[in-house]
């Protein structure tokens, strides 16, 4: 196990891993764009606006994950007092924070064809500005406050900030809002039509795998970091 965190053996899991992950972003890149931009349908009533959808969907899908990943990390930091968990969390943060910006910026530009405002204090809407803070709050943790203090104190928000993601998650449910219900479920029939489910996936691969690539990069770069400090494990 302690061979494992050698950061000379990540370093070169990471080397190895980025070659791979490069090739398959580029094949789901290329087949979600051609999918999103050219074969799925436009709506009957957004027009093609709807396209929005396909950047939109996926960036809002993978700031939630991301932040999930750093809140189960966090706790599982607490437990084992493996200072790795916290440097993962640590990299993911900013991939995280920039889907959320995504993912607000795209929602609005959505919004005002459709709802003829760009922002409302929706509940959906305002609950993913929250997320946004808690991505802020958990990156200055790590900037601005000394490794070992901001190793606790970033856990601790990330930990409280799980409390919003079912709020994100469910706010269409629990609120009448303007933002529509989740037409993709997991647990029931998804209403989403297969013509536009298809893009809609492939382009959520394409961007996860760029997520994982930023990741790989920014995590050679952490462990050039540790290096140069004289450290060989995490």
């Amino acid at each position: 196990m302690q061979k494992f965190f050698d950061l000379g053996n990540i370093f070169s899991i990471c080397e190895k891993a980025i070659k791979i992950v490069s090739i398959l972003l580029i094949t789901f890149l290329i087949f979600g764009l051609i999918q999103s931009l050219f074969l799925s349908p436009i709506d009957y009533i957004q027009g093609h606006s709807v396209r929005i959808m396909y950047v939109h969907v996926p960036s809002s899908w993978i700031a939630l994950l991301s932040f999930g990943v750093i809140g189960f990390l966090s706790i599982l930091n607490f437990i084992f007092r493996n200072k790795n968990f916290g440097l993962i969390g640590k990299t993911i943060a900013p991939i995280g924070l920039m889907f959320t910006l995504i993912s607000i910026f795209t929602g609005s530009l959505w919004g005002k064809p459709t709802w003829g405002v760009w922002w409302a204090w929706d509940a959906r809407i305002t609950s993913m500005l929250v997320l946004c803070f808690f991505y802020l709050l958990y990156i200055f943790s790590w900037k601005f406050i000394s490794n070992h203090s901001a190793n606790k104190i970033s856990s601790l928000i990330a930990i409280f900030g799980l409390i919003n993601l079912p709020i994100i998650k469910f706010s269409v449910d629990w609120w009448n809002t303007l933002h529509q219900t989740s037409s993709v479920k997991i647990l029931s029939t998804s209403t989403i039509h297969h013509s536009m489910m298809v893009p809609l996936l492939a382009m959520f691969l394409a961007l996860s795998l760029y997520s994982v690539l930023i990741f790989l990069m920014k995590y050679k770069t952490e462990i050039i970091r540790l290096k140069r400090k004289g450290l060989n494990r995490i």
